[in-house]
């Protein structure tokens, strides 16, 4: 099985799926930056050129030639790398013209799109009938205060694209939270806000691969964000009926058959769904578990098990 690699060649995944694939799977790491598409007639060609990659190292040779990504068995994309509007639209268009054309692609883009939003995840988290932290999105410095008020002047902020914790910060101070807002309108940036939901440090990741799911606890004891990444440490879960429902209903919201649902239980006795990531890692998962998780994903792909949103 051949498998487009959406992400970058230094990668910890790349590599841990081709220890896992052995000589079973073949699988090539493509740049977002490089792929271009083609139209002629009524056929639309997605393709990167491969001049930059040794053919020794994907077991392919294109030289000089662009490679169609519809060669490709499946494409697995493992980042979302910024870029401007036009870029990342047309990135997201390419992946659905790959869809149609009947390449499995993982996640498809209609999911990539709601998830990396976080406004949108929430939206749709919370039309599933899911609970979720009492959120507002605004433009203005004004409409951001009061909103910190009405959420309890004790708000999480974070921006609407992004993962793993990065730029996420809390806000318990009227002057400091009046700064940080009017200096994102300063920027034409979006104002994400949610109420800070007190809990006991720990969070659960359920990972779903299709019908399959996995599960750890992550636990800071030195932050309240419960990252791997911010210092947390992962050990095994069994997930309650519940919070596999949950998981399931939150991964169905966005469309995603892969995805790393994060919930956390409130110290008001309440579980919130706080997170789908369509691009979810799972190296502490695996190890958590012990589980080759790089092994079940191909086998997953190879299966072509994927869910319907």
């Amino acid at each position: 099985m051949q498998i487009a690699f959406l992400g970058s060649e230094k990668s910890w995944y790349l590599r841990d799926l081709r220890r896992a694939g052995g000589n079973r799977f073949t699988i090539i790491p493509v740049s977002f930056s490089h792929i271009a598409a083609k139209i002629e007639g009524d056929l639309t060609t997605v393709f990167q050129r491969r001049s930059d990659s040794p053919a020794s190292d994907s077991g392919l040779s294109f030289p000089n030639q662009p490679a169609s990504l519809d060669q490709f068995d499946a494409v697995l994309v493992r980042t979302m790398p910024p870029g401007s509007l036009e870029q990342v639209v047309f990135r997201m268009d390419a992946l659905a013209s790959l869809e149609a054309a009947g390449t499995l692609v993982i996640n498809p883009p209609k999911a990539i799109e709601a998830a990396v939003d976080k406004y949108l995840t929430t939206s749709r988290l919370a039309r599933a009938g899911l609970l979720v932290p009492r959120t507002v999105t605004c433009q203005t410095a004004s409409d951001a205060m009061e909103a910190f008020e009405s959420l309890g002047g004790d708000v999480v902020l974070k921006p609407i694209f992004g993962g793993e914790g990065r730029g996420i910060t809390r806000l318990s101070d009227d002057a400091l939270a009046l700064r940080a807002f009017k200096l994102l309108e300063q920027l034409g940036g979006l104002i994400y806000l949610q109420e800070f939901i007190d809990h006991e440090g720990y969070d659960i990741r359920i990972l779903l691969i299709g019908e399959r799911l996995l599960a750890m606890r992550r636990r800071n004891e030195l932050d309240w964000r419960t990252n791997i990444s911010r210092g947390a440490t992962a050990e095994v879960y069994e997930p309650s009926d519940e919070e596999v429902a949950m998981a399931r209903r939150a991964a169905e919201a966005v469309g995603a058959p892969l995805a790393g649902v994060d919930l956390l239980p409130g110290r008001d006795g309440r579980l919130y769904a706080i997170e789908v990531n369509a691009v979810p890692g799972w190296r502490a998962i695996a190890r958590a578990t012990g589980l080759d998780v790089s092994a079940a994903v191909l086998e997953w792909l190879r299966a072509g098990a994927v869910v319907a949103p």
